[in-house]
């Protein structure tokens, strides 16, 4: 199989993720929401750094219960800092827990944390490929900062975007574009 460039074949994580879900339009809630926090992480580090440790960020978060996360208390933020396996970054971790409330609000502002990212798009998929930033991502990226969140540069937000299907960056060549065009 043809893959894009970036695919690190040697990596089976790697593989999965850019076959199975990397630019698939998913709107799951639960998944926008996992995707956010991880993707928040990945400031200054490679998204394959993050991506294999995800079990482990799924063990440390609750599964990413979002309503567990909101709750953590300083308590479990040290929990967090001690805990092998994941980004322990102490600013990004308390980012992630600021963020889960902001994330939280977002969504029952406009019903859904999707209907908040189509009032962007309008429900579009945009394809484009070669870029790390657009005006899509610039213009979220502020109104996150706008609400509170960190860690959600339009570098950032651009990655999110793509893994969640909103940006379909697949190159031309890759046979999961011409699977799916």
């Amino acid at each position: 199989m043809k893959r894009c460039k970036w695919c690190n074949e040697k990596n089976d994580l790697y593989v999965k993720y850019h076959d199975e879900e990397w630019g698939k339009l998913n709107l799951d809630e639960q998944y926008l929401y996992e995707m956010l926090l991880l993707e928040s992480f990945q400031a200054g580090l490679s998204w394959e750094c993050v991506l294999n440790k995800r079990e482990h960020f799924r063990q440390a978060y609750d599964n990413f219960d979002i309503d567990k996360v909101c709750r953590y208390d300083e308590r479990k933020i040290n929990a967090l800092l001690n805990t092998p396996g994941i980004i322990r970054n102490k600013r990004k971790v308390r980012a992630s827990v600021d963020n889960s409330i902001i994330f939280r609000q977002i969504a029952q502002e406009f019903g859904s944390f999707a209907n908040y990212l189509h009032t962007f798009t309008d429900g579009a998929i945009v394809y484009e490929t070669g870029l790390t930033t657009s005006r899509l991502s610039d213009v979220l990226s502020k109104d996150l900062q706008r609400r509170g969140m960190k860690f959600v540069g339009s570098t950032i937000v651009y990655s999110y975007l793509q893994a969640v299907g909103i940006i379909n960056s697949h190159d031309k060549d890759c046979d999961w574009f011409a699977a799916n065009d």
